[in-house]
């Protein structure tokens, strides 16, 4: 069966905004490399903000979901041959196959661009901190060249891009969920501000698109 008009906008106007939100993310991102990344980290550290000991606990969040994303999606899978996947159950789909996609999709730019860290946590590699060594080397590989972008908010924002249209009331926690890890990060000179800023773009993205192909016009009954 053709989609229907209504189906084909949407999937347009989904697209347009994604590209939108590339370009701005890429300009946004660029500003941050140029002008924020390095001060910030050094602020970072220059006032120890990382003993706050919370935001260390912050960050293990989003790997404990991707821990549990793929078993999740088998019992989704088993449940599909049961009957059609309720509308709810299409909106946790989406979200599941959304983090999984955006998590290949961060690995692989992690590799294109080969970005240090603030702090060199690897052996041998060194970082901005206290180093001082800052920049990309693209194609290099290894995890002292990673930074970039950054896996934790590429998680959470596809997660939450996902369930974005479909349950509206997940948006206000979406949105400081992704602020929390956002602050976590920098805060624990985990990563540039730019790193992040990439990571939610991305997951965005990723999320958005996901959501409209998997779980089109889906509404969850926990509205």
């Amino acid at each position: 069966m053709p989609p229907s008009p209504r189906s084909v906008v949407g999937y347009r106007e989904t697209l347009l905004r994604c590209a939108i939100a590339l370009l701005v993310g890429a300009g946004a991102t660029a500003a941050c490399v140029l002008w924020v990344d390095r001060p910030v980290a050094e602020f970072v550290h220059r006032h120890d903000i990382p003993r706050f000991v919370v935001l260390k606990w912050i960050t293990l969040v989003p790997p404990a979901i991707q821990m549990w994303a793929p078993g999740l999606l088998v019992l989704l899978a088993l449940r599909r041959l049961a009957g059609p996947l309720r509308p709810w159950e299409r909106t946790v789909l989406a979200a599941t196959v959304a983090l999984l996609i955006a998590i290949q999709f961060k690995n692989t730019l992690k590799d294109c661009f080969g970005r240090t860290w603030p702090i060199g946590w690897v052996s041998d590699v060194p970082g901005l901190i206290p180093e001082g060594a800052y920049g990309f080397h693209p194609f290099h590989g290894g995890m002292g060249f990673a930074s970039f972008p950054s896996g934790h908010t590429v998680r959470v924002v596809a997660i939450v891009a996902a369930l974005w249209a479909a349950w509206p009331r997940s948006r206000i926690p979406g949105v400081l969920a992704t602020l929390a890890i956002a602050v976590a990060l920098i805060g624990m000179d985990y990563h540039f501000v730019g790193d992040v800023v990439a990571g939610g773009v991305v997951g965005g993205v990723v999320g958005a698109v996901t959501a409209r192909c998997v779980a089109p016009g889906a509404t969850s009954g926990l509205k």
